[in-house]
Parts: structure tokens; C-alpha cells; sequence
């Protein structure tokens, strides 16, 4: 079986082409069509809807990305899909017809997964798919960064401080609303970005003297901030890097030990924080209306992808598979 996938070729050369599927060990219980491709806890999923991430896929596009495992091209990027199990191996088969979310896949012959999610049809365990509300349309390609929102929040104490009004940043904000903390500052130095806040204040960096911060996030990805936000702490103070960075994060010492900083790293969300993220959307304590900004036909993925990391006013971009059905 064939897939149609985004592809990296190279550094800024993005295709749209077929791709063969490789897949577990075959169940005689399943679809004959996808017999000897579907192992018993395989799931097979048609996509609608794929984000595009202005963060990791960025540097895979340009080719700044860091020694990642996996890390080569050609290869499927991609880890926010959404759309519908149309079969599954014998283990699982009651499953058809979920609407999932898929974290990005492993499952072709002729290119890289990594992240692999981008593509119009994946196949992934069963484990991987996790049930979400198929209202929720396209807002539904966010789960992967509310969950890495709320991921950064669980190490810690909610920010008081927000750098960038990104989707990450828009979302680290309402996450601590929902927390019941106090609403956070947000630093934006794009005047265009300074708008959609709902309970919060985005104001430009130098119109903010606070310097008694206790938990400043970063959400911008910029490796060099930190030697501004050292200042901004009160003494014993936690920076959390939120991002990711393509250049090596520093800062200089002594401002750093006269406010005794701590230094955090938050990584890639797990399981339990999707549960915990779709846990708030259910219950109505967060919203992910108002974050897509951008759609285009899965076709146009070769311009879309520019438009998604070089148009400021694109927060996200998202991909329609409906026509490649």
C-alpha cells in the first residue's frame, strides 16, 4: 500500500510524493486489501488534517537542526495529525472508525520517519492513537503542543513570565489560567503578535522593569535571550527553556549567581500529558480556538511550508488531506 507524504528531500527542498508502507505482522481478522501490512495492534489512519510545526520542522527545513536521532533526509516530518482509523489488525479492530490523534510515525520503506506524521494515510500501534473529539475539527492538530505546554508547567511553577506570543506561548498562557494561577506576563517583540491575548497582558520587552520574576519561560526558540532574562529574576528565580534551540543556549555567570538562577530544560511531552491535555479541552478549561491561523491543500505543501516559517503573521499552519482521499 501507498501513501501520498510530505517529504524533505534536503535541506528547502520539500515534495509531495508516494511512499510505500511497511507495517507489522499480518492478522487474518483485518481487511484482505491490507493483509500482511497491519499487525495485531496496528491501526491504519486516514488523515485530514496535519499541522506544521514553526519550531522543529523549521530547523528540519533549513537544515539547522541539531544531531537528532533518527535525523536524516529524505524524510517525513510531522507529529500533529488527526483524522479517522478506517482498520486495524485483530487485536484492536473495534477500533475503526476512532477519530485519533497520531504523534507522528514510523512506517516507510522509502524514507525517514521523523517525525513522520504528515502524510495521507499512517500506520501506527494502536497505543499511538489517541481518541480525541473529531468537533474539534483542525484545532485538533494542537494536542502535541498543549502537551507540551502543560509537559514544560509540570516540572515546576507556572509562569509569571512568557517570552514570545507564538502558539506555544499562547498556549503556556492559557494553560496557566486554567491552571488557576495568576495570569502571566507576555513578552512580544513583533508588534503584530501582540494581540489574541484573553486574561493576559503582551507587551514589548522594554516597556516591562519588572525584575522580580520567579518562573520565566521561554517560548521563542532564541538561543541568545538569555543574558536579558538573568536581570528580570528575583533572587533564586527558575528560567524554563521551552523551545528548541538550534544554537547553543549561554549566559553569562556572575549576573546569573548574584541571582542564585536555576536553569530548567523542558522536553518533549509523554502519554500522560496528552491523557491530562485532552482531560482540560474536554472539560472546557482550555481552548484551542483562535491558533490556527493558516490551511492550505496537503497539495500545496511545497509553499506552504515557506509561508508557515516566514510569514509573521502565520502562527500555524495547517494542511488539508481531503482531496488526496
Amino acid at each position: 500500500m501507498e501513501s501520498l507524504a510530505v517529504i524533505l528531500e534536503a535541506p528547502r527542498r520539500i515534495a509531495l510524493r508516494k511512499l510505500t508502507l511497511a507495517g507489522g505482522n499480518a492478522s487474518a481478522d483485518h481487511s484482505a486489501d491490507h493483509a500482511g501490512l497491519l499487525g495485531p495492534s496496528d491501526v491504519l489512519v486516514q488523515i485530514q488534517w496535519s499541522g506544521v510545526s514553526a519550531g522543529t520542522e523549521k530547523l528540519l527545513w533549513s537544515g539547522e537542526m541539531p544531531n537528532f536521532p533518527g535525523m536524516g533526509y529524505p524524510l517525513v516530518p510531522g507529529y500533529e495529525s488527526v483524522g479517522r482509523i478506517v482498520d486495524a489488525g485483530a487485536d484492536v479492530a473495534e477500533r475503526i472508525g476512532d477519530w485519533v490523534f497520531v504523534p507522528g510515525a514510523t512506517c516507510y520503506r522509502d524514507a525517514r520517519g521523523l517525525f513522520g506524521g504528515t502524510a495521507q494515510r499512517v500506520i501506527v500501534p494502536s497505543a499511538r492513537a489517541l481518541p480525541v473529539a473529531e468537533s474539534l475539527g483542525r484545532d485538533g492538530v494542537l494536542f502535541a503542543l498543549a502537551a507540551t505546554a502543560l509537559h514544560a508547567m509540570s516540572g515546576g511553577a507556572p509562569p509569571d513570565l512568557i517570552i514570545g506570543h507564538g502558539t506555544l506561548g499562547r498556549l503556556l498562557a492559557r494553560m496557566t489560567i486554567a491552571a488557576g494561577a495568576p495570569a502571566p506576563t507576555v513578552w512580544e517583540t513583533k508588534a503584530t503578535r501582540r494581540t489574541g491575548g484573553v486574561g493576559y497582558d503582551i507587551i514589548a520587552p522594554k516597556d516591562d522593569d519588572r525584575r522580580d520574576y520567579g518562573n520565566i519561560y521561554d517560548a521563542s526558540g532564541d538561543a541568545d535571550c538569555l543574558d536579558l532574562l538573568v536581570p528580570r529574576l528575583r533572587k533564586g528565580g527558575e528560567i524554563v527553556l521551552a523551545g528548541f534551540y538550534a544554537n547553543r543556549p549561554s549566559f553569562a555567570f556572575a549576573p546569573a549567581f548574584r541571582a542564585e538562577a536555576r536553569f530548567r530544560v523542558a522536553a518533549e511531552w509523554g502519554p500522560d500529558d496528552l491523557a491530562s491535555t485532552r482531560a482540560l479541552i474536554e472539560s472546557g478549561a482550555l481552548n484551542l480556538a483562535g491558533l490556527v491561523t493558516h490551511q492550505r491543500p496537503a497539495i500545496e505543501a511545497p509553499e506552504a511550508y515557506p509561508e508557515a516559517f516566514l510569514d509573521t503573521d502565520c502562527l500555524k499552519m495547517v494542511l488539508d488531506w481531503s482531496d488526496c482521499a
